[in-house]
């Protein structure tokens, strides 16, 4: 992946040694590592500002246990895609890790291949999931310039409403509408109701539109 070189593994694991190896290892594939000895010390880093990143992350930790940390990053939005390492993992255990969000739950002593494929595969789904947030953002702030009348009328156009009909339940005239409906077309950097409805769609806010009366 293009951007892995300028993306951050960090790993957790309270045995020093393998600490060491695992960076090595890691920095060796061209990233960049970051190893903490506990739970509480990684928390306690601001990992939100990391861009692409995972996290390799050990089960058995003392103070906080891997899945434990893992519900804690989730609740307090630093959630990354997380390959989890133990030495005594069970089929429930890997359940709940991976329907909690994990991409990989690796046994130690862990095949070094099996672990870089999974930190790539990991690295991707980082830098996808910050691409889609990005853009995201960028379609909020543009729906932020809407005016609520501009914002009514952007429901009902991607409601599959004409312009006629927008303006019967606004009760004002079609050529305002027609005024209406360019300045969302423009705000929203759209140049058609197509790409306005595909871009819409991505960000589920409408629902909170200002009521129409």
């Amino acid at each position: 992946m293009s951007s892995s070189s300028l993306a951050t593994v960090f790993v957790v694991d309270d045995d020093e040694s393998i600490c060491r190896a695992l960076g090595r290892l890691i920095r060796a594939a061209g990233h960049v590592v970051a190893c903490f000895g506990s739970a509480q010390t990684f928390l306690s880093a601001d990992v939100r500002t990391a861009g692409t990143a995972c996290l390799v992350l050990d089960v058995g930790l003392p103070d906080i246990n891997g899945l434990e940390l893992q519900r804690e990053m989730n609740a307090a939005g630093k959630a990354m895609p997380i390959i989890f390492l133990t030495g005594q993992g069970d089929i429930a255990m890997t359940v709940r890790a991976m329907k909690a969000g994990a991409t990989d739950f690796l046994s130690k002593p862990v095949n070094e291949t099996d672990l870089l494929r999974a930190i790539d595969l990991a690295l991707q789904r980082s830098s996808y999931e910050l691409s889609r947030r990005s853009e995201l953002d960028a379609i909020r702030t543009r729906m932020s310039l809407l005016t609520p009348r501009e914002r009514q009328v952007l429901t009902l156009l991607v409601k599959g409403r004409m312009n006629k009909q927008v303006a019967c339940e606004l009760g004002i005239a079609e050529k305002t509408i027609k005024v209406h409906r360019a300045r969302v077309m423009e705000k929203m950097a759209t140049r058609s109701l197509v790409e306005l409805v595909r871009v819409t769609d991505k960000v589920p806010t409408l629902s909170a539109s200002p009521s129409i009366s």
